[in-house]
């Protein structure tokens, strides 16, 4: 399918039977907390990357959600510009902002790219990177035809993590169970905990025995790579598995 064509992205989540059959590129149209976020910074365009999934973080798997000109896109991937293009591939290894300008400084464009980008107007593109930790599983970019300056640079460095956990959500809600093989029992129990139940009184709400809610709890905590129950809990919410 032509992504000029594409749905909107809650179309395509919720038709997809798994994560799999979910495109890489999803086009998104006007989104309330976006349009908030561009009267505090104005951008012309933006790009959600990455997922915090095994096989889908940034610079693994190929995940976007993007309200850049579909025609852009088109000829973007259709011209593999996406090998040649010297901002994606600083962008691939990025554990700070990155910004177009600087990059071109020492790495010059490709011609089709430089043709592309003042044809559809998608200039001064600057990457926010995403990490949980010590990883990067994702990225932010904007893009407008002036450059951003640095208080700018500074407001969006700040607000990088939630637009990415608000775009990427109604994927990360259906599929992050799934794809980290969390049982319902590791889901249940971790729904009580974050209720600030204790064990004994999981197990009363649940009917598990206690020992089997810690069990439950302690395979959680290895499979999100939390250090802890807490954090375990933080990690289930921030990833839409339980609210």
């Amino acid at each position: 399918m032509p992504f000029s064509s594409a749905p909107a992205l809650e179309e395509f989540v919720s038709e997809a039977v798994d994560l799999r059959s979910v495109p890489t590129r999803r086009y998104i149209g006007p989104h309330p907390f976006m349009e908030k976020l561009r009267k505090a910074v104005p951008f012309d365009f933006f790009a959600v990357s990455g997922l915090d999934l095994d096989g889908y973080r940034f610079g693994s798997g190929h995940s976007i959600d993007t309200d850049l000109p579909p025609a852009f896109l088109d000829a973007y991937y259709g011209d593999n510009l996406l090998k040649t293009d010297p901002f994606v591939q600083a962008s691939v290894t990025a554990t700070e902002v990155v910004i177009e300008e600087r990059v071109y400084e020492e790495t010059p464009p490709p011609q089709r790219l430089i043709y592309l980008a003042r044809t559809f107007g998608v200039l001064n593109r600057t990457l926010f990177p995403v990490r949980r930790g010590d990883v990067v599983f994702g990225a932010v970019t904007f893009s407008r035809t002036t450059p951003f300056g640095d208080d700018e640079i500074s407001f969006l460095t700040d607000q990088a993590e939630v637009t990415h956990r608000v775009i990427t959500r109604p994927i990360m809600e259906k599929f992050s169970a799934q794809t980290m093989k969390l049982s319902d029992g590791e889901i249940a129990c971790l729904r009580y905990a974050s209720l600030g139940k204790t064990t004994d009184d999981i197990a009363t709400a649940s009917g598990y025995t206690p020992d089997t809610v810690n069990s439950y709890i302690k395979t959680a905590i290895r499979k999100l790579g939390a250090y802890n129950r807490v954090h375990a809990i933080a990690e289930a919410i921030r990833r839409g598995i339980i609210r």
